[in-house]
C-alpha cells in the first residue's frame, strides 16, 4: 500500500513529522488548531498550594520562633529589674529548646541542630541564675556549655564562672578559672586580658598573697596602666612594707592620665535633679576649697606667678560656663590692680559681660581700662569699638576696629564689625570688600554669606543676592528666615513658582511667620485655589486671634469657593466675637439676602447701629485732632512723617486684603498686590540675644564678643 504521507491521519492517529519543525508550528493546524506559541490558550496558572501547618518542618519552625521570643522576653525582664520573671522565661525557653532538639533528631540528622540557639538559651539561663544569686545552678549551666566541644568559644565563659566563685569567696577556684580563661583568650583582645589579670590580682589580695598580686599589677602597669591597678599596686607594697617600691608605684600612678576635664567636672551633663544636687554639694565642699587654695598658694609662691593669673582667668571662664555671672565678675575684678597684661585680659572679659547685660556704661569703662592697660590687645580694641558702635558713633567705632586689625591682621571679629560699620554708614562698596575678604578667611560662615547677600540686595543686584543666599542655604538648610528671603527676591523678580517653593519651605520649618503665611494664602487665591488658602489663614487666626482680618479671609475663601453655608457660619462666628465689625455685618446682610434668610433684617438693623456709632467716633476723633492741631500749629510741619506713612501703608494693606471690600468681587489685582508687599519689612541692626535664632544684621557682631571671652 505504500508509505503514508507526512501528517496524514490514519486510524485516527496522525503520522509524526520526520523533520525538525519551527517553534510554535505544528501540523496539527491542519486539524483546526490555532497558532499559540506562548501557550496563552491554556488559561491562568493554577492557584498556589495552601501551606500546610501540620507538617513536622513547620512545627519545628514555629517552636524555634517561640524559643527566640522567650529568650528575648527574659532579657527584657532582666533589664527592667524583674529578675524572677526573667528566670521563669529563661527556664521555659530551656524546656522548649529541649523539645525542639528531640523533634529535630526524629526527622533530621544531628547536623541540622541549631547550635547557636542552644548556646543562647543556655547562656541566658546561666545569666539569670546568677542574677537571682542561684550560683550552684548557674555554675552547672555554665559547665554544660564549657564541656560541650561543639561550642568553639565556650571556654571564655570560665570568666563568668570565676566571677561567681569570687562572689562566693572561693578565691582559689576563682584564680584557677581566671587563669584558664586567660589561656583561651587570644592576645589581640588586650583590654579583656588586662581586666582578667586585674581580677586575678584582686583575688590574690583577698587571699593575702601580696607578692603574687604585685606580679599581676606590675604587669598591668607596664603594658596598660590605669588608676585602679596603680592604687592596688601601692596597697600591695604597703602590705609587705616595701617603702621604696611604694614610692616608685606612686610615681607610676601619677603619670597615668586622669582623662578628666576640670573645666567641665562640675557642669551637670543633664537635667537630673539628683545629679544637680550632688554636683552643687561637691563643687564647693571643704575638700574642693582646700584643693583650690593650696594649689593657687603653691603656684603663687613659686616663680610661675603668671600661671597663677592664668588659673584665675580660667576659673572666671569656668564660672561663665556654669552661668554663674556674679562669681565670674567678682573673680575678674580681682585683677584691676594687677600688672597691665593680666589687667587687660580681665577688663576685656568684664567689658564683654557688661555688654551682654546691656550695661553699656560699665562695658565702656572696662573697655577703656583694657585698652589703657594694653593698647595692642585686639580683643580690647574690638570690645571698645562695640561699645561705641552701640552708642551710634559709627565713625569712631570704625577707627577702633581698624586699630585692632593693625595690631592683629587675623582678628576676624574686627574685620566683620568694620564691615557692619561701613554698612551703617552706607559705604556699601567698602563693606562688601570687608565681607568678601572675610569669606576668603572663614569659608562657609553663615553670617558672612548673609551679609554679602544683603549688601548685593542693597546694591539692587538680585541675581548676586540670590546666588549668595543659595550658598547660605547649603550651610544652614533649615533657616526659615533665609528661605523666606529667597522667596521674597524671586517674588520681586516675578518668578512666582520659585518664590512659592522657598516660601513653602520656610513655612515648613517655621509655621508661625505671619508674613510667610499671608504670602502663601494670597498665592493660592491668585491661582484660584481658595480651598488651599483656608488652612494658612486659619493658622494666622490661631497665631493672632484678636486680628479679625484673618477670620474674614477664611470666610472670604469659603465664599469664593462656592461654599456659602460654611461662609455664613464663619461670618456668624466672627460677628459673635467681634460684634462691632462693619465688614462682617455687610457680608452677613449680603449673604442672607442672596440666600433668602429671615435674619437679614436683624443684621441690617445691627449694621445701621454700628455704622452710626462708627460715624460718631470718627467725628469725635476729628474734632479732637483739629483742636490739638490748632494748639500746636507751629510744630505741625515737622511731625513724624515716617510713622504716618507707615500707618497709611498698613491701612492700605488691610483695606486691600481679599474679602474686606466687595463681597463677590473676583480675585483682582488690588487684592493680590496687597499680599505681595515686602513680608520682611526693613531690617534693623540690633544686638543678638542667645534666644534669637534668626540671622539678622548683627548676629556675627555679637558672635565675635564670644570669641573675645578668651584672653588673647
Amino acid at each position: 500500500m505504500g508509505r503514508p504521507m507526512t501528517g496524514a491521519i490514519q486510524d485516527g492517529i496522525a503520522r509524526p513529522l520526520t523533520a525538525v519543525h519551527a517553534a510554535g508550528y505544528t501540523k496539527a493546524a491542519l486539524r483546526g488548531s490555532v497558532f499559540d506559541p506562548l501557550g496563552q490558550a491554556r488559561g491562568p496558572a493554577p492557584p498556589l498550594e495552601m501551606k500546610n501547618e501540620d507538617t513536622p518542618e513547620e512545627k519545628i519552625r514555629q517552636l524555634e520562633k517561640k524559643v527566640n521570643e522567650l529568650v528575648e522576653e527574659s532579657c527584657i525582664a532582666n533589664s527592667c529589674g524583674d529578675l524572677k520573671l526573667a528566670l521563669e522565661k529563661a527556664k521555659d525557653a530551656g524546656r522548649k529548646e529541649r523539645v525542639l532538639v528531640r523533634q529535630r533528631e526524629q526527622i533530621a540528622s544531628p547536623e541540622n541542630i541549631n547550635l547557636d540557639l542552644t548556646y543562647s538559651v543556655l547562656f541566658n539561663l546561666a545569666s539569670q541564675y546568677s542574677a537571682n544569686e542561684m550560683y550552684a545552678e548557674a555554675l552547672n549551666t555554665y559547665q554544660v556549655i564549657v564541656k560541650n566541644k561543639m561550642f568553639s568559644n565556650g571556654g571564655r565563659l570560665k570568666v563568668n564562672m570565676a566571677n561567681i566563685y569570687l562572689k562566693q569567696r572561693n578565691y582559689s577556684k576563682a584564680i584557677k578559672f581566671y587563669r584558664m580563661a586567660l589561656d583561651q583568650i587570644p592576645s589581640v583582645h588586650k583590654e579583656m586580658r588586662i581586666k582578667i589579670m586585674q581580677n586575678i590580682g584582686v583575688a590574690f589580695i583577698k587571699t593575702g598573697q601580696y607578692t603574687d598580686g604585685i606580679s599581676s599589677f606590675e604587669h598591668i602597669m607596664s603594658t596598660s596602666p590605669n588608676l585602679k591597678a596603680g592604687f592596688n599596686l601601692i596597697l600591695c607594697y604597703f602590705a609587705i612594707g616595701d617603702r621604696e617600691q611604694m614610692k616608685k608605684a606612686f610615681q607610676k600612678l601619677i603619670t597615668v592620665p586622669l582623662e578628666i576635664d576640670y573645666d567641665d567636672k562640675y557642669i551637670s551633663p543633664n537635667d537630673d535633679p539628683h545629679t544637680n544636687l550632688l554636683i552643687e554639694a561637691i563643687k564647693n565642699d571643704q575638700l574642693r576649697q582646700m584643693e583650690r587654695e593650696r594649689c593657687v598658694e603653691v603656684v603663687k609662691a613659686s616663680h610661675y606667678v603668671e600661671l597663677a593669673n592664668d588659673l584665675e582667668i580660667n576659673k572666671a571662664i569656668t564660672y561663665l560656663r556654669q552661668k554663674d555671672f556674679y562669681q565670674a565678675v567678682e573673680t575678674l575684678k580681682m585683677f584691676e590692680k594687677k600688672d597691665s597684661r593680666v589687667k587687660s585680659a580681665a577688663a576685656t572679659n568684664l567689658s564683654f559681660l557688661y555688654y551682654l547685660e546691656n550695661e553699656l556704661a560699665q562695658a565702656a569703662n572696662y573697655a577703656d581700662l583694657a585698652v589703657n592697660s594694653d593698647r595692642y590687645n585686639p580683643s580690647a580694641l574690638t570690645n571698645k569699638g562695640n561699645t561705641v558702635f552701640a552708642n551710634g558713633d559709627y565713625e569712631k567705632a570704625a577707627e577702633f576696629y581698624k586699630e585692632a586689625l593693625r595690631n592683629d591682621s587675623s582678628c576676624t571679629e574686627a574685620l566683620y564689625n568694620i564691615g557692619l560699620t561701613y554698612k551703617k554708614l552706607n559705604r556699601i562698596d567698602e563693606a562688601l570688600d570687608c565681607f568678601l575678604k572675610l569669606q576668603a578667611i572663614l569659608r562657609n560662615s553663615a553670617q558672612v554669606l548673609y551679609q554679602i547677600a544683603s549688601l548685593y540686595e542693597i546694591m539692587e543686584d538680585p541675581n548676586q543676592a540670590i546666588e549668595w543666599l543659595m550658598q547660605l542655604i547649603s550651610v544652614v538648610p533649615t533657616d526659615s528666615h533665609v528661605l523666606s528671603k529667597l522667596g521674597e527676591l524671586y517674588d520681586n523678580e516675578g518668578d512666582k513658582s520659585q518664590a512659592f517653593q522657598y516660601y513653602y519651605e520656610s513655612y515648613r520649618y517655621f509655621p508661625s511667620n505671619i508674613e510667610v503665611i499671608e504670602w502663601l494664602g494670597a498665592y493660592y487665591i491668585d491661582t484660584q485655589f481658595c480651598e488651599k488658602a483656608i488652612q494658612y489663614f486659619e493658622r494666622a487666626a490661631l497665631i493672632q486671634p484678636t486680628q479679625v482680618k484673618w477670620q474674614l479671609m477664611v470666610a472670604s475663601c469659603y465664599r469664593r469657593s462656592g461654599n456659602y453655608q460654611k461662609a455664613l457660619d464663619t461670618y456668624k462666628e466672627i460677628h459673635r466675637k467681634f460684634p462691632e465689625n462693619v465688614e462682617c455685618l455687610r457680608f452677613l446682610v449680603r449673604l442672607c439676602t442672596d440666600m433668602g434668610l429671615k435674619e437679614v433684617q436683624e443684621y441690617v438693623t445691627k449694621l445701621k447701629r454700628v455704622e452710626k456709632l462708627k460715624e460718631i467716633r470718627e467725628q469725635r476723633v476729628k474734632s479732637g485732632r483739629d483742636g490739638s492741631a490748632r494748639s500746636r500749629r507751629e510744630g505741625s510741619g515737622s511731625g513724624d512723617s515716617g510713622g504716618s506713612a507707615k500707618g497709611e501703608r498698613l491701612s492700605a494693606k488691610l483695606r486691600a486684603l481679599p474679602g474686606t471690600n466687595e463681597p463677590y468681587e473676583s480675585s483682582g489685582n488690588k487684592e493680590i498686590d496687597a499680599s505681595y508687599v515686602d513680608p520682611l519689612g526693613p531690617q534693623t541692626e540690633r544686638p543678638k540675644t542667645a534666644a534669637r535664632k534668626r540671622m539678622d544684621e548683627d548676629e556675627f557682631a555679637d558672635e565675635e564678643l564670644g570669641e573675645d571671652l578668651l584672653p588673647e
